[in-house]
């Protein structure tokens, strides 16, 4: 499987680690009110879809860069690839 990484162009998958649903990056106020449910919700509870999924990837063989794979997890087919910084920058400012 080719990732096509944002700044490196297309890397073999070999060079990454998979680590993931990508909804890791919300990660819940622990000063919140109910933080301990949403804590053991975000350690604990994954979604294990069939097709379209984001996932985290680490690219740890090359620039050591997080990224956010949207991935098709019955054919494999990936459809985007975005620096998960830049995704947990635009998602914050959704909130």
């Amino acid at each position: 499987m080719i990732i096509n990484h944002p700044l490196l162009g297309p890397r073999d998958s070999q060079e990454f680690v998979y680590l993931g649903d990508a909804a890791l990056i919300r990660r819940p106020d622990g000063m919140a009110d109910g933080a301990l449910d949403k804590f053991i919700d975000y350690t604990y509870l994954r979604d294990n879809p069939a097709g379209q999924h984001r996932e985290l990837w680490y690219h740890e063989q090359g620039d050591r860069s997080w990224l956010v794979v949207t991935r098709n997890t019955v054919s494999h087919e990936i459809t985007a690839v975005e620096l998960a910084r830049d995704v947990a920058r635009t998602e914050g400012r959704s909130k």
